[in-house]
């Protein structure tokens, strides 16, 4: 690992007031999403949705953009402040006896919160799992609704982005798919935050 990446630290792109986060779906849930600047039908409500700040996180989940129900990949920008809301009101979907006193109380926080994260290892161009790790946040109850209706500026369809940079890695061109990726700098989180789902401090 290098010493400047924690193992638990939000990279993504931001701004002062939003952040970008990933989601890939099916043509029949993208394309009414772009056109509507939000999540309509046939997306569900009930469902929880999981967004992820990282590019390439989002690449190996969805294999550049191939895998069937993921074949259009949305770069999704939300508020920053609905992005901390849900951060604040998570709950790590595995038990962390630093984070909990017993697996009894984390059960408990599980059962209420409607935002649970987990952190998995971040992924290289190969989808190789790297050192350190990328968080991911899936958005249940109450938070689908803050997501749909109030936090979401913006839907872009980033699904030609990805295969491009498929493409550059299949020809062995490394250096121009790292140049073609997002920048994405770590994520100044409040510390309450940062601390309630264990992000390295």
């Amino acid at each position: 690992m290098r010493p400047e990446e924690p193992p638990r630290r939000i990279r993504a792109v931001y701004d002062e007031r939003t952040i970008v986060v990933y989601q890939a779906y099916s043509p029949e849930i993208a394309e009414p999403a772009v056109a509507a600047g939000t999540f309509v039908e046939p997306f569900r409500r009930e469902r929880m949705t999981w967004i992820k700040p990282s590019f390439l996180w989002m690449m190996y989940r969805c294999g550049w953009a191939s895998k069937p129900g993921q074949e259009r990949v949305l770069a999704v920008t939300i508020t920053r402040a609905g992005f901390e809301w849900a951060l604040a009101h998570a709950c790590l979907s595995h038990y962390d006896r630093k984070l909990h006193p017993d697996r009894e109380v984390w059960a408990e926080r599980l059962r209420a919160s409607p935002v649970r994260v987990q952190w998995d290892p971040e992924r290289d161009h190969a989808h190789r799992p790297l050192a350190y790790r990328s968080l991911q946040v899936g958005l249940g109850g109450i938070a689908v609704g803050h997501f749909l209706d109030r936090w979401i500026t913006g839907i872009r369809d980033v699904t030609g982005e990805a295969r491009q940079l498929r493409q550059l890695v299949a020809d062995g061109k490394l250096e121009a798919a790292t140049r073609a990726l997002p920048e994405e700098r770590p994520y100044p989180l409040p510390a309450a935050v940062a601390a309630a789902i264990g992000a390295s401090s």
